[in-house]
């Protein structure tokens, strides 16, 4: 008997859809790594699931955030968070793999809401690369940690055969003390509370592109590369409450938006002409046919501030030279849940789902 569908309505439909779309977890059913795994959406999402964090698990990695909250017996926190660089080319305008391996790591540390203390740093070295080059890069490390507030107290330094590595691979590990009363947490954030962006989104991404040559374009873009404890600590001043804060490097602004969604189970709903972007920038990304919400930053955040403290939040970042071009971009909602939807300039809106593939590979 075919089942009466006479009141069956297109938004039940719709919600039907979203609900099964909720339910999909990742699943790792590739037999060997590809490069979609590095790129912070699905894919990577299922890697970590079903390899590490199935090898690994424990409550401090399951938090799955930029890094771990660690105690001490005296009370006090400690943010602890680790990354690896091998971004492709090693220097584009405005920045190198060296500063960049130095403001990703510390960028981690601060959207914990710890100030950045003490970093470590871990060469993989190919046979054969230039001291010169090396000594810039390092170079490039020293006055980006002058800058960000930090000391390289710790290191290694590996040498593998030509053609074993692509010339230099860089692992930062960096330690900061969380101040007493701040707590961030993804399942904190509630309906109303108010979404923000610190600035221009995608411009790392097309910066490196550019530097490449992958795009017959001849743009100005410097990559947007910086250390952000300074604006996270005006932040939390202007906005004590603050729920969440992440940098959206990798799978950028959207695998941020759908992280957030999916771990405090509600629904992110943003406004698409709020969004702040470099009309070049979105133009690339038209040329390459991808969403710039997608497209990796490494000097950007995203936060969750209550409502009532939104208003002091922006203006607190726009006061700093890193969060000028801050905007309020959207806000949370209970329902649907696990869902992020976009309001378009045209009246319409849709679903922002996870970033599948790896439209942009070794940015970071």
């Amino acid at each position: 008997m075919s089942e009466d569908r006479s009141e069956y309505s297109h938004e039940d439909e719709v919600l039907e859809r979203i609900e099964a779309w909720r339910r999909r977890r990742p699943k790792l059913k590739d037999e060997y790594i590809n490069s979609a795994h590095g790129a912070g959406g699905k894919a990577s999402a299922a890697l970590i699931d079903a390899v590490f964090l199935e090898a690994f698990r424990n409550k401090t990695l399951e938090s799955m955030s930029d890094g771990a909250v660690l105690e001490l017996p005296s009370g006090e926190r400690l943010a602890f968070s680790t990354d690896g660089f091998v971004v492709k080319p090693r220097r584009f305008p405005g920045g190198s793999v060296g500063d960049l391996a130095v403001n990703g790591t510390v960028n981690d540390i601060s959207m914990m809401g710890a100030v950045p203390q003490w970093i470590s740093a871990s060469f993989v070295i190919e046979d054969g690369f230039s001291i010169a080059e090396l000594r810039d890069i390092v170079a490039d490390m020293a006055a980006a940690a002058i800058k960000a507030g930090v000391t390289i107290v710790t290191g290694d330094t590996k040498v593998v055969d030509k053609g074993a590595c692509d010339g230099v691979y860089i692992t930062t590990a960096g330690v900061g003390v969380i101040p007493a009363g701040v707590h961030l947490d993804a399942k904190s954030v509630q309906p109303g509370d108010k979404v923000i962006v610190s600035g221009k989104i995608g411009d790392h991404g097309v910066a490196v592109l550019i530097a490449r040559g992958d795009l017959a374009l001849e743009a100005d873009i410097p990559t947007d590369s910086a250390p952000l404890g300074e604006l996270v600590e005006h932040l939390l001043a202007a906005a004590p409450n603050t729920r969440f804060l992440r940098d959206p490097t990798r799978g950028g602004v959207a695998t941020v938006l759908n992280e957030l969604a999916r771990e405090a189970e509600v629904s992110v709903v943003i406004q698409e002409d709020t969004i702040p972007i470099r009309n070049i920038v979105n133009g690339a990304c038209e040329i390459l046919g991808i969403d710039p919400l997608y497209v990796a930053n490494e000097g950007k955040l995203v936060a969750v501030v209550p409502a009532e403290e939104a208003d002091a939040a922006l203006a607190a970042m726009k006061a700093h030279e890193f969060g000028a071009d801050a905007a309020i971009i959207g806000e949370i909602r209970d329902d649907p849940p696990g869902i992020v939807i976009i309001n378009t300039f045209f009246g319409g809106n849709r679903i922002v789902d996870m970033l599948v593939g790896d439209p942009l590979p070794r940015i970071c």
